[in-house]
């Protein structure tokens, strides 16, 4: 199969290639897929993307007169796809089903632990040859009320990790979880209301964004760890502000923004205009933000490459991506 992937970075494409075997025609390149650069996918069959390219309908009606037959995500999440436009035009779709939850997992806990050992004021202080401990007073986990809201298989592993200190684990998803092993299902409400901790890991849709909001925020403790994983957009940015001010949110952190989409795996050191609104919360000393590299691990990066590869075999042979498959309408009716 003839596939061109865009926004591949140079780490990315040892993986790809250990995977592929030269068993497809894979052109790989930096460009994001947009309006202007979609002309890259003449004579191909598929397009890989990421979440940083655009697929909106514009740009999958142009794939789609180019001959583009299928689009496989490197990611779990599909919201930066229009899925219906796909559709319309009988493109296939799939995306990463799951990948490395230990990765993400462990990414998270990082983040809580970096956070409430203030290690990041530690290191910086020790860079500047400043040994004082006064100001870096931290807590146990220990005994530590954690939330989770979404309980798939990223989630469910964060759990355990966090259970591995000791916490007390709170769970939250839209559909009863079967053997949640060591997880208290409740309420969002509930689980707002008595987490000390609140990590997130569910896709970002229409019913999704926003979901912590001023008014979820209000239901919090007073002091509360907000650590987000999964899609930026799952936050309404500005509120976050205000809770930090306030002393609402004690801790953040972020693995994803609300507003990433052309800032987040690029160098901005040297443009004049910052983004607002993360320039102020990167002023907060009780914040970490990271660039959306939460699965940044050889072992996660492998199995992304592998199952990409295994949604183009499949389509090859003329099969269904199976759990990959992300179409509008799904399996049954393509």
């Amino acid at each position: 199969m003839k596939v061109v992937a865009y926004s591949v970075r140079e780490f990315e494409k040892e993986f790809v290639a250990r995977a592929n075997q030269k068993q497809h025609d894979i052109t790989l390149i930096s460009n994001s897929l947009s309006l202007e650069t979609a002309v890259y996918a003449q004579g191909k069959e598929a397009v890989v993307v990421s979440t940083q390219d655009d697929l909106s309908e514009e740009v999958i009606e142009k794939l789609a007169d180019l001959g583009i037959k299928y689009i496989t995500t490197r990611s779990m999440s599909t919201d930066h796809i229009d899925r219906v436009a796909a559709g319309k035009r009988n493109i296939k779709l799939a995306n990463v089903p799951s990948y490395s939850p230990a990765a993400v997992s462990e990414y998270t806990l990082m983040l809580a632990l970096s956070l409430g050992r203030r290690i990041i004021s530690t290191v910086n202080s020790s860079r500047e040859f400043d040994f004082r401990i006064d100001q870096h007073i931290g807590f146990n986990f220990k005994g530590k009320t954690v939330g989770i809201v979404g309980l798939g298989a990223i989630g469910k592993a964060t759990a355990a990790v966090f259970r591995s200190l000791g916490c007390k684990i709170l769970g939250h998803d839209i559909s009863p979880v079967p053997n949640p092993d060591g997880i208290e299902e409740v309420s969002f409400e509930q689980l707002l209301e008595e987490s000390d901790i609140i990590s997130l890991h569910i896709p970002l849709n229409p019913e999704t964004k926003h979901i912590i909001n001023m008014q979820s925020i209000s239901k919090m403790k007073n002091g509360v760890m907000l650590i987000n994983t999964s899609r930026g957009g799952l936050i309404k940015s500005e509120d976050l502000i205000k809770a930090l001010k306030t002393g609402k949110i004690g801790w953040l952190g972020l693995d994803g923004y609300e507003f990433e989409k052309n800032m987040f795996y690029s160098d901005l050191r040297t443009d004049p205009v910052k983004d607002p609104i993360m320039e102020e919360l990167l002023s907060f000393p009780n914040v970490i933000i990271s660039p959306h590299q939460a699965f940044l691990t050889k072992e996660a990066l492998q199995e992304i490459a592998n199952l990409i590869i295994k949604n183009l075999d499949n389509w090859q042979a003329g099969k269904c991506s199976g759990k990959a498959c992300v179409c509008a309408d799904g399996c049954s009716k393509r």
